[in-house]
């Protein structure tokens, strides 16, 4: 019986490097998770959770460069990467799992970021009134993510919003076909629909490899689950020090997502727009996204904890 696909870039900047420790880390309904952690033990704690059928690997740039004075948790999603598949998947699985992840690698009392990235940021969401996830969590950061109308909203087919788009846009999303081999012509597809204009073909190459080697199950599985969503409640309940970012050009989960953050978070960290950006921030703005990740560690974490004036709006 093989196992689940693990497919990512091999060299240059995307391609993951060699974690300090690696774990297996039991959750709830017999799931077990794959995760890593990066750099020194005693550095300030930085615990990043992935999206929708990709895998710790979507997160090589931020671990590359924030490994040498943080110590940076990632972890496959059930499902996803190396995390094999659960029957059961729906939110109240991955706030068991990012609790169990915290409880694994976080010691009593020790406080930390948590970003999460599109169904990561989800994660959060649910998480949001639990207390070990409370307890741990310094501050939060919502990269290209939204809390409800998630289908209704993509703009990935080019029509009209209404009925129709939302039902295309439904099936194609939800399908159940297989990906097939990274090809020319598909990774022309992931980028119209995931990707800026300006990504470049490394960038391309690395979602692309990373998003074909998510299990055609998993990537239904959780599609469902993300077409029902609804944690708006969640967002109401993150009175931590919450940060929003999104890309402009995001098809996926459009920037209307990240406004509706802004206006429901009770303490806002700020939003900040990355103009031409898609969905994919981490990997198209890899710079942007660290620095948001490294401010919000030293204002919250090993910092005084001052809040940040509510919105802060970024631009170039």
């Amino acid at each position: 019986m093989s196992g689940p696909r693990v497919t990512h870039m091999t060299s240059g900047a995307y391609a993951p490097p060699a974690p300090a420790r690696e774990l297996t880390v039991p959750s709830t309904d017999d799931a077990r998770l794959y995760v890593e952690v990066h750099g020194p033990q005693d550095a300030p704690a930085v615990v990043l959770s992935h999206g929708w059928t990709c895998s710790t690997a979507f997160w090589a740039a931020q671990i590359r460069e924030l490994a040498g004075d943080h110590r940076v948790i990632v972890y496959d999603q059930r499902g996803h990467g190396r995390s094999p598949a659960s029957p059961v998947c729906t939110t109240r699985a991955l706030a068991d799992d990012l609790e169990a992840v915290l409880a694994a690698t976080l010691t009593d009392g020790e406080q930390a970021l948590i970003a999460g990235h599109s169904m990561g940021g989800m994660t959060i969401m649910a998480a949001a009134e639990r207390p070990r996830f409370r307890a741990h969590a310094a501050a939060v950061l919502l990269a290209s993510t939204g809390s409800s109308r998630l289908v209704a909203e993509a703009r990935v087919l080019p029509l009209r919003e209404g009925p129709l788009r939302t039902r295309l846009s439904a099936g194609v999303l939800g399908s159940r076909a297989p990906l097939g081999p990274v090809t020319p012509l598909a990774k022309r597809i992931l980028k119209y629909g995931t990707m800026g204009a300006r990504s470049t073909p490394e960038m391309v190459e690395a979602c692309a490899r990373i998003v074909h080697g998510c299990p055609t199950g998993a990537r239904h599985a959780w599609s469902q689950v993300l077409a029902s969503l609804d944690l708006d409640h969640g967002v109401r309940r993150l009175d931590m020090p919450t940060a929003v970012l999104h890309g402009t050009a995001d098809r996926l989960v459009p920037p209307v997502h990240a406004h509706a953050l802004v206006a429901e978070l009770p303490r806002c960290a700020g939003l900040t727009e990355l103009p031409g950006a898609g969905h994919m921030t981490p990997v198209e703005e890899p710079e942007r996204v660290t620095g948001r990740i490294r401010d919000l560690v030293s204002t919250y974490v090993t910092g005084a904890g001052e809040p940040a004036p509510q919105p802060i709006k970024e631009g170039a």
